[in-house]
């Protein structure tokens, strides 16, 4: 399974990408599904106490550059107007600040975007009432995106920049958001092409070397981009480059980003001289 017309074939046997990924892992890893499917609901436990734990308004990285500006979106008279692209902006903050203050996340699919997957359904789950198990199955459709872009690709800023790290969360978000809201196997492929489309050529660039500065507030742009990728899809709009290729487009940007702009501190926002100054 290494491309995503093997998992949209897969899809159309299972009926879905989520449980096709669900077979595929049971299968792999010679256990029942309810094995995977159990680890996936543990995984869901730990993306909602994350998000509650970012919340606080008390939280603080080590630097200090980051850590309870969470609570100042999510309190803000404006939020629930932004509906919800504001409630997942506010979750997907939480998640990255509290990942920057040494809290328990999931890496989805790494540290540095863990919350843009999580933020995108928990905020589905407010507004909409989702249950915790088709939150899951999305879980299992963003995991069949991923691994196939860690394949043909990089899921590492070092190696692709931001692209690669917050593009991908990006992607596997649009394609979780349009399952759980009834779209085809097809429109969630479409879903996350439109988001890496979106975010192609974003650079790696963390102030100091730390996982804060601007990564916590990409993942803020990241969830955004998910859902404008997921109401394209799920409205009928098709990417007009598939998904396979997209990825590897994404990797060919990243090959070509000079070392400057792949997490070695040296180029963007971490060669800002207000930066180097703190």
């Amino acid at each position: 399974m290494r491309t995503v017309a093997e998992w949209l074939d897969a899809a159309r046997q299972h009926g879905s990408l989520g449980a096709a990924a669900l077979h595929w892992q049971a299968h792999e890893r010679g256990e029942a599904p309810s094995v995977p499917l159990a680890l996936m609901h543990g995984r869901l436990r730990v993306m909602r106490e994350s998000a509650q734990a970012g919340l606080s308004p008390m939280l603080r990285s080590v630097s200090g550059m980051v850590g309870g500006q969470a609570a100042l979106l999510s309190e803000a008279p404006f939020a629930a107007r932004f509906g919800l692209a504001g409630r997942a902006g506010v979750y997907a903050l939480s998640i990255a600040e509290y990942n920057a203050c040494m809290g328990k996340i999931v890496a989805a699919p790494t540290a540095g975007s863990c919350g843009i997957l999580p933020g995108a359904l928990l905020a589905a789950q407010d507004v909409d009432g989702f249950s915790d198990d088709a939150l899951v199955m999305a879980l299992f459709a963003a995991a069949a995106i991923g691994h196939v872009i860690a394949l043909q690709a990089t899921i590492s800023g070092a190696e692709g920049g931001c692209q690669a790290e917050c593009g991908t969360a990006a992607g596997m978000a649009a394609a979780a958001l349009t399952q759980l809201y009834g779209g085809t196997p097809e429109a969630a492929a479409h879903a996350c092409a439109f988001a890496l489309m979106n975010t192609l050529g974003l650079v790696c660039d963390p102030v100091g070397g730390l996982v804060e500065v601007p990564c916590v507030y990409r993942n803020v742009g990241g969830v955004s981009q998910a859902i404008s990728a997921a109401q394209l899809a799920l409205s009928g709009v098709a990417c007009p480059i598939s998904l396979d290729e997209m990825i590897l487009t994404m990797r060919d940007v990243g090959d070509a980003m000079p070392s400057s702009l792949r997490e070695t501190g040296e180029g963007g926002c971490a060669a800002c001289h207000a930066c180097r100054r703190s």
